[in-house]
């Protein structure tokens, strides 16, 4: 790194000499300014936030929804359903894609294609029609997660990595958080068609920076061969990888524990530990804050300092112990739990995210610099549909126990430690560090 904080040249041991950062097409200078830095740091985690406040601005207008299409409730929950679908599917079609065109080209088609969804959800005349929008939506806001991670990996390597990862945090974890409050404030001035306007005026600006501030990252002797057989190949020699395919295990299993804990939160806080609707979003808030803050303790404290895969374990550890703690507290094994502890034991949980997220994507495409795209693919595309599958089973047993919560939670981080120790096996790889972790990971 420079001492404006911008990613000094640096050379890979997969390509000898070939520098990290290119132009718009062809090799450039290594971004040197501050000022840059900041600006494509705003721009990826733009990009990044996409998914969220497309999917958590629109809802506090569901009901809303449901009254004005004159559909039923569960036909207008197709809507956020369709649209995190194709989110998933997206990834798997961008990824590839970006490794054999470059990012800007399918950044730049998708965010097109984007806003154009969006803005035809604003005007659509039935739910059938805005459900069939919405899953066009997720399809091309697939672009800019999936793209954001890869450009990540193109611009910077070892300790770098890590710590931009933990700044992207920073901004997707705080969109989860604010959207459903600019959500609510939309609907004090227009309806929820206006919801879909306000995303239309973001793609449009988010799309304009793309156009004139993010270079290409992928020069054009660094790019995959072309065709579906490759693209294929490529995912397969991935996954045939174990290590990738354990820190690609390890991401999906605790976002699915994540994933458990969006869903079932609302009842289990409310119903069943009668919290007001206000003191639900204060603690969901205050969870978000604390993923957030340990997010930025990892990227600026321990990152460097503290090798990933320490950081990693320890992470996975207090997911597992708090997963515990909420499922004793809610079976009842120790007396009926009041919401503090249960609380507390959801603080936690949340927080440890912070270690677990930014570590698993960087020692994962710290083993891909040659298929980054299909990489981030494969590493978003699983944490979309193990959260999708965790989702529905906490309420398998009715919004009167928190006990299914707990059972998802605590299961999806045992399975994410077995994958970190059965696959991943750190303790092995000692003599085989890649040059990003020579680096100091």
């Amino acid at each position: 790194m420079t001492e404006s904080g911008a990613p000094a040249a640096e050379t890979r041991d997969d390509a000898p000499g070939q520098p990290a950062i290119s132009g718009r097409d062809a090799p450039a200078a290594p971004v040197a300014a501050r000022r840059t830095s900041l600006l494509v740091t705003l721009v990826l985690g733009g990009l990044t936030a996409v998914p969220p406040l497309s999917m958590d601005m629109y809802l506090p207008a569901l009901p809303q929804v449901t009254a004005a299409l004159h559909s039923p409730a569960a036909t207008v929950q197709l809507t956020l359903t369709t649209c995190l679908a194709g989110m998933a599917l997206g990834q798997m079609i961008v990824g590839p894609m970006s490794d054999k065109w470059g990012r800007r080209r399918p950044l730049l088609i998708g965010m097109v294609v984007y806003v154009l969804a969006t803005a035809l959800c604003a005007v659509a005349t039935n739910a059938e029609v805005l459900i069939a929008f919405r899953l066009l939506q997720g399809l091309a806001g697939a672009a800019g997660i999936v793209i954001a991670r890869a450009v990540v990996r193109d611009l910077y390597d070892g300790v770098a990595m890590a710590r931009f990862f933990a700044t992207l945090m920073l901004i997707s974890g705080v969109a989860p958080v604010v959207a459903p409050l600019i959500g609510g404030q939309i609907l004090r001035v227009t309806d929820w068609r206006g919801v879909f306007v306000v995303l239309t005026v973001v793609g449009v600006l988010l799309t304009l920076l793309v156009w004139r501030r993010l270079d290409e990252t992928l020069p054009p002797e660094r790019r995959a061969p072309g065709g579906l057989g490759p693209a294929l190949r490529t995912m397969r020699d991935l996954l045939a990888d174990r290590v990738f395919s354990g820190y690609l295990l390890v991401g999906a299993f605790a976002f699915a524990a994540l994933f458990a804990y969006i869903s079932a939160s609302p009842f289990v806080v409310q119903e069943i530990y009668g919290a007001s609707p206000q003191t639900f979003s204060l603690l969901f808030g205050l969870n978000s804050v604390g993923l957030v803050a340990v997010g930025q303790i990892n990227g600026k404290l321990l990152v460097g300092r503290v090798g990933l895969d320490k950081v990693l374990g320890v992470g996975l550890v207090a997911i597992a112990l708090a997963g515990a703690a909420l499922l004793l507290m809610s079976s009842g094994v120790f007396g009926k739990a009041g919401l503090v502890p249960v609380a507390a034991g959801l603080f936690v949980l949340m927080s440890a995210m912070g270690l677990v997220m930014p570590s698993t994507n960087t020692l994962a495409l710290l083993r891909t610099p040659h298929a980054a795209g299909s990489a981030s693919a494969l590493l978003g595309t699983s944490t979309f549909l193990l959260g999708a599958v965790a989702s529905p089973l906490v309420g398998i047993a009715g919004e009167r126990t928190a006990v299914p919560m707990a059972v998802v939670q605590l299961s999806c981080a045992v399975l994410a430690l077995v994958s970190f120790l059965g696959m991943c096996r750190p303790w092995q790889r000692k003599g085989e560090r890649t040059a990003g972790e020579r680096t100091g990971l």
